[in-house]
């Protein structure tokens, strides 16, 4: 891996992270399209992970400051409650979710879903709950499609800021509660990682940690950027630029699935 493919797929983590349009997916589609395969590749996702998690903490320091300070918030127990189905969905179909991340043979599909829930999140009235209002069942149902998003090209802001509205919050409380739903989310995911890093720590003595440092800070500064552009462009019902970009991306995948056979797994045979 060579640094600017390090800072390639950095951009890309961080980017994906935040924007509604699949971060897992966009991992999956650079390195069949460029060819990267990356010994460190495990470590690697830890630290744009770390990347990432150091974004959305900055991005959403008020609210992360304030969540500190009031650990009996209705908030605090709103994100614990919508953990549980997340982390349920996790455990039970992990082995199956790593299966179709290695492959890739259901990414075109899911982007086309990706793209379907952000046509519809442009046209839906916004309701008038925040986080201090909603309920246990709504903090559920943005938990469970957390969960789904575990699959390579879902978007998991996506489906969680669209579950957020579908359930009546405003656009504001749907997009924070999401972001700062991610901040766990990210950090269950990079501690188990962590976990696979340390099973053969003399493994990691030899990797290029110039690179993958490189890529991290990438992903952090992207992911930032992403953030704060994903805030706007929900409060603006600017969504549907991205399902037809979800959409092209899954015409193209699936064109070379049932016809060109380069990057991706057939469909058939």
């Amino acid at each position: 891996m060579t640094v600017v493919q390090a800072i390639i797929m950095g951009i890309v983590q961080g980017v994906t992270e935040f924007l509604p349009i699949s971060s897992t997916g966009h991992v999956v589609l650079v390195e069949k399209l460029l060819g990267i395969h990356v010994d460190s590749d495990t470590l690697f996702i830890l630290l744009l992970h770390l990347g990432t998690l150091a974004a959305v903490l900055y991005a959403m320091r008020r609210e992360v400051q304030w969540l500190i300070k009031h650990p009996t918030s209705r908030m605090t127990w709103m994100i614990l409650v919508a953990l549980l189905p997340t982390a349920v969905v996790g455990a039970i179909c992990e082995e199956w979710f790593e299966g179709l991340f290695d492959s890739g043979v259901t990414i075109g599909f899911e982007f086309v879903i990706t793209g379907v829930v952000l046509w519809w999140m442009d046209s839906v009235a916004a309701g008038h709950k925040n986080e201090e209002t909603m309920t246990v069942s709504d903090s559920l149902w943005v938990g469970t499609l957390q969960g789904i998003s575990i699959l390579p090209a879902l978007s998991r802001s996506g489906l969680t800021i669209a579950a957020g509205l579908w359930r009546g919050m405003d656009r504001a409380a749907a997009t924070r509660f999401s972001f700062v739903l991610s901040i766990p989310a990210i950090l269950g995911g990079t501690l188990v990682k962590l976990d696979d890093v340390l099973e053969d720590p003399a493994a990691t003595m030899a990797l290029p940690w110039t690179q993958m440092i490189i890529g991290a800070i990438a992903a952090a500064i992207a992911g930032y950027l992403a953030v704060k552009g994903t805030s706007w462009l929900i409060k603006n019902s600017k969504m549907r630029i991205f399902a037809v970009y979800t959409w092209a991306v899954a015409a193209f995948v699936l064109y070379d699935q049932l016809f060109g056979h380069h990057f991706f797994p057939p469909l058939i045979g």
